[in-house]
């Protein structure tokens, strides 16, 4: 059913020129099969597999002259730390106060961490996880929503190119060693206990390979639309069998602190575009507050600087990650 939907969703966003067809319709197609009652369930293991070519696009991005600006970013991965902090303090009285959600559930909603981190520890501390679940998918695809929105009013950028070159014009090798370097890259990171596996992993283990010399291009247009689509898909589920009363409050909640997200990573993307720090794109995808791998499918697709958005995004997940276990102890 998951499927059908994302399929008949990506189908109506196409014909109606709708841009990201292939992230955006596949979310939207299973909402609307949520709301019509419709069971569903994402794709499991092969979902995960196929966010590995984002670690690979990411990796294969990597060369010497991007570790050389590297450095630079720094200025700007300074503000993330504050970023978490602001974001916090107004979305845990929020949730707490204006909602009346426990503290668990509030605390592990204000956070803008990936969407199954915050409903893994919310859950373990004693939260309520479909009230989690409901709540960050509604942040990550509010976000995803808007992001399209603002590069084509504002900047005009074209987000129905292909997000990479033609299948048969990629090496035979390098169409060999990327879903290799996406897999072992996931798996041993998976083994390591790495943050984010299924995208770092694959992104060092490219980078080793592409700073080797043995990989020059980015996946396929083809493979990257896959991984659009399955993401769309692993989004958009966690609408599935949604209530009336969940519509009501939880959505409703979601709706509210994405508005408010949206707003604090608005005087943030504003404060890095006039000193200078960052380009006006690159600041955009760096702080919005979405999930990692649709934000990074996004920076694929519109040309963004690759290595300087990842970077913002696994500093913010990893100071949630860290800091969400101590916080929520602290404030128990």
């Amino acid at each position: 059913m998951a499927l059908v939907a994302a399929s008949v969703g990506s189908v109506a966003f196409l014909l109606l020129g709708i841009p990201l067809p292939l992230l955006l319709g596949p979310m939207a197609g299973c909402l609307i099969a949520a709301l019509c009652r419709q069971p569903m369930e994402d794709m499991g293991v092969f979902s995960i597999f196929m966010r590995t070519f984002l670690g690979v696009a990411i990796g294969s991005s990597i060369t010497p002259e991007v570790l050389h600006e590297f450095p630079r970013y720094l200025q700007s991965i300074f503000f993330i730390p504050i970023f978490v902090l602001i974001i916090g303090l107004i979305g845990y009285p929020l949730f707490r106060r204006v909602f009346h959600y426990d503290k668990a559930t509030a605390y592990y909603a204000s956070m803008p961490g990936g969407l199954s981190d915050m409903l893994i520890f919310g859950q373990e501390a004693g939260g309520n996880p479909r009230a989690l679940s409901l709540i960050h998918a509604t942040r990550v695809m509010g976000i995803i929503w808007v992001a399209p929105t603002l590069m084509a009013m504002i900047w005009q950028i074209d987000l129905h190119k292909p997000p990479g070159v033609p299948i048969d014009s990629v090496p035979g090798l390098e169409l060999l060693l990327m879903p290799i370097c996406g897999l072992l890259g996931w798996k041993i990171a998976e083994r390591f206990r790495l943050f984010g596996a299924s995208i770092l992993g694959p992104m060092i283990l490219t980078a080793i390979v592409s700073l080797s010399g043995l990989i020059h291009t980015r996946p396929p247009a083809e493979i990257l639309w896959c991984a659009q689509f399955f993401i769309g898909i692993s989004v958009g589920v966690h609408y599935s069998g949604i209530t009336l009363a969940e519509l009501r409050r939880d959505i409703f909640a979601g709706v509210v602190y994405s508005l408010i997200l949206a707003t604090i990573s608005g005087c943030f993307i504003i404060t890095i575009i006039n000193l200078g720090i960052a380009s006006e794109l690159n600041a955009l995808l760096a702080f919005l507050a979405g999930g990692q791998a649709e934000m990074m499918m996004i920076a694929v697709i519109t040309g963004a600087d690759l290595t300087y958005v990842l970077t913002h995004h696994l500093t913010r997940l990893v100071l949630v990650v860290l800091g969400a276990p101590i916080v929520h102890r602290l404030l128990s």
